[in-house]
């Protein structure tokens, strides 16, 4: 067998659908371990789950080697950062560090190869990329929350600090009391509270509440999934590209040329 039915092989396995859910299945497998790991189980068991653990470890080797053998362009491989983040995590699992000082990293580096699934099914790839690339407009978002929160908590602190100072002893407090608001855990008896020496306080509580949980929220959710539209459309443009398909740029194109021949054809005429 020569390189290239090597390569050929490694390519149909791993676009195997039966082989991604057999990986798929392996990291499932490896996120139990972890967890068996923190119960107080009998050294035999204890012993069984090392030798797991080796075998998961090994059958992730042998899924980026064939990742790699697999990519026709072996310079590019690495230029994916999920590639990348695979590769580091099945090496530094293979290293020996269990009876080591650094025997608290290598548990640490087995916690993180859950985080293969996303680079293994596309669609949480998809997922975190929308997030990612939603970021810079979340800032935006999050640095007005920020400003409403810090002058609802200045506000909160002035008025009711000598209700409940442990509640709205200063501003850092007060801030984590309207976190806490927001998010709905007993905030009516943190209004209630106030409301027995400032009646109208429930003013305060729901203008924040409205701002905070409801606009904020569904601009956050509206931000995300317009940034999961634009890259669902750019993966499909991605598909279409490579499958030969006339994308949309292209018909558009193709247009205007007929347009410009047909008008060079009758100035000629």
């Amino acid at each position: 067998m020569n390189i290239q039915q090597i390569q050929s092989a490694s390519q149909r396995l791993r676009d195997n659908k039966a082989f991604e859910l057999f990986v798929v299945t392996i990291i499932i497998l490896s996120a139990l371990l972890i967890g068996a790991k923190t119960y107080h189980i009998p050294p035999s068991v204890m012993s069984m789950i090392k030798w797991l653990d080796v075998a998961i470890t090994l059958i992730f080797l042998f899924e980026i080697v064939v990742r790699f053998i697999a990519e026709p362009n072996k310079k590019r491989f690495f230029h994916n950062g999920w590639n990348v983040f695979d590769t580091l995590v099945v090496v530094i699992s293979l290293i020996p560090v269990d009876d080591t000082e650094m025997a608290l990293i290598g548990r640490l580096v087995r916690i993180f190869r859950v985080l293969r699934m996303i680079s293994i099914i596309p669609e949480l790839r998809t997922l975190l990329n929308s997030l990612l690339r939603a970021l810079p407009q979340l800032g935006y978002v999050l640095l007005l929350m920020f400003i409403i929160f810090y002058i609802y908590a200045a506000v909160g602190a002035t008025f009711f600090a000598h209700i409940n100072p442990d509640l709205w002893g200063d501003i850092s407090i007060s801030m984590l009391t309207l976190f806490r608001v927001m998010t709905f855990e007993d905030w009516t008896d943190v209004m209630y509270e106030t409301m027995g020496t400032y009646p109208l306080s429930w003013i305060y509580y729901l203008t924040f509440i409205f701002l905070t949980a409801f606009a904020f929220l569904n601009m956050v959710i509206g931000i995300v999934v317009n940034v999961l539209e634009d890259e669902h459309a750019r993966e499909r443009a991605e598909q279409e590209e490579a499958d030969g398909t006339p994308t949309l740029e292209d018909l558009q194109q193709e247009i205007r040329e007929l347009k410009a021949l047909i008008q060079s054809q009758q100035r000629s005429s």
